[in-house]
């Protein structure tokens, strides 16, 4: 008997992680006979708002045919209340001895945001001995989650090789199991590859991150900006006025430490009204200083004028306008 937690707003990369769970708990067993998978439409059923009956009536239900049963109740982003996860905190005091129970943390079709577990059923996975990936972790995990994906590859990656992927791929670790199948199935399982063989099947270069962007700028780095502008606009899809809005908040931190009254990275939260973590206050300050008052007027200045560029005041394209703009503002920071 197994609990499992999965939750993430990611599909593609929950669903992955569902398979790998499944996978694992199944071994040799026969797919048929013993994986139940509940989704949101027998937890709609005829109700008049989700319950989570089926999803217990399953996991109580005994193996038939075999010696276990796996249960994956879907889309349980639905019961945000105390009161809808009553009937799974109490089961999970006595869960049956025969069921390994696979609970998917994600949004259900229509839902916006993926809200946090009740504390009654959170408190309860914990006494039950219960288990949680995080299959979407954001920022570093991120990155943690791709180097462990590389390292486990079927194939058997050298150092550029990963690189190559890591650059290309960015965020969107998604990306990665579909890409280690085909190495596999083109090459063989066990494969030594390198970027020769592994370029062809990379595709193209994904979104990054906006920070990574901004960190180009303040290292005055050109063709490293260019870079991350180009990965966010193709990669991303992102609209010029987004990369904007990430650019001003970025600048607007920075002069409005300009000549203020801080001396330390909370002096400087405290200033911008920035809550939790005091990093990036430290880094707008650390920018603030380095810049000086000449150099992020002149800052603010461009951003102005390419926000007017973008909303219709030249015929450039909005890439170019960004791409000048980007060239300008790193070497301004060099």
């Amino acid at each position: 008997m197994s609990i499992t937690v999965i939750r993430g707003d990611d599909l593609t990369l929950v669903a992955q992680a569902v398979k790998t769970t499944v996978d694992e708990l199944l071994g040799d067993g026969d797919r048929t006979l013993v994986v139940d998978e509940v989704t949101e439409t027998q937890h709609h059923g005829a109700a008049s708002e989700p319950t989570l009956a089926a999803l217990v009536s399953a996991a109580h239900t005994p193996p038939f045919l075999t010696d276990r049963r796996i249960v994956v109740g879907r889309h349980l982003g639905l019961f945000t209340r105390a009161d809808q996860v009553a009937e799974l905190v109490a089961y999970l005091g006595d869960p049956m001895p025969t069921t390994d129970l696979v609970l998917v943390w994600e949004k259900a079709t229509g839902q916006q945001r993926l809200g946090a577990l009740p504390k009654s059923l959170k408190e309860a996975l914990t006494a039950a001995g219960g288990t949680t990936i995080d299959a979407a972790p954001s920022g570093k995990g991120r990155r943690t989650l791709l180097d462990e994906k590389l390292m486990s590859a079927p194939v058997r990656l050298d150092g550029s090789a990963k690189r190559l992927i890591s650059d290309v791929v960015g965020d969107d670790v998604g990306r990665i199991d579909p890409l280690l199948e085909l190495l596999v199935s083109t090459y063989g399982e066990g494969a030594r590859l390198g970027p020769v063989e592994v370029e062809p099947f990379v595709g193209q270069a994904a979104d990054v991150p906006p920070w990574e962007l901004t960190d180009a700028l303040d290292r005055g780095d050109v063709a490293g900006a260019l870079e991350k502008l180009d990965r966010m606009m193709h990669g991303g899809e992102r609209h010029a006025l987004q990369v904007l809005a990430t650019l001003h908040g970025h600048y607007q931190r920075a002069f409005a430490l300009d000549g203020a009254p801080v001396s330390n990275d909370r002096d400087a939260a405290a200033h911008l009204g920035m809550k939790g973590s005091t990093f990036p206050a430290k880094k707008a300050l650390t920018l603030s200083r380095r810049l000086g008052s000449d150099r992020l007027r002149r800052i603010i200045g461009l951003l102005a004028d390419a926000d007017l560029a973008v909303r219709g005041g030249s015929g450039v394209p909005d890439a170019a306008t960004l791409q000048v703009l980007i060239a300008r503002l790193a070497r301004l920071s060099a």
